[in-house]
């Protein structure tokens, strides 16, 4: 009988343990920040937007042969959101670069625009 109530016992401590390990120090995605890292491998520059929902927000400008990170703003991320990303050409003919990926509050997203 002292046997099982140590054995129930060790059990017990043991689940707690793992509950406790499971919720962590409370740091989780949404505390960090939704990265569009953007390898620009052309020499023109670009202005970067981020659309969802035909919503479009400027991100800022990805200079030409260069990465720039740019950081999305957590009002437009909520759980996994489908956006888009589009980089206009600043003073060409170019056309615009676009692609559609789903987005998690914390991911890091690496749009490449190809040199022409």
């Amino acid at each position: 009988m002292k046997i099982r109530s140590i054995a129930f016992a060790l059990f017990l401590t043991g689940i707690a343990a793992c509950s406790t390990f499971t919720r962590g120090s409370g740091s989780t995605d949404q505390n960090q920040p939704t990265v569009l890292e953007v390898d620009n491998q052309g020499f023109q520059d670009m202005d970067i937007y981020a659309v969802r929902l035909g919503q479009r927000v400027r991100l800022g400008l990805a200079t030409g042969i260069h990465k720039t990170n740019f950081t999305i703003p957590s009002s437009l991320v909520s759980g996994l959101t489908p956006f888009s990303f589009v980089a206009n050409p600043i003073g060409g003919r170019r056309a615009s670069v676009s692609q559609e990926i789903t987005v998690a509050p914390g991911d890091t997203v690496v749009m490449t625009i190809p040199a022409v």
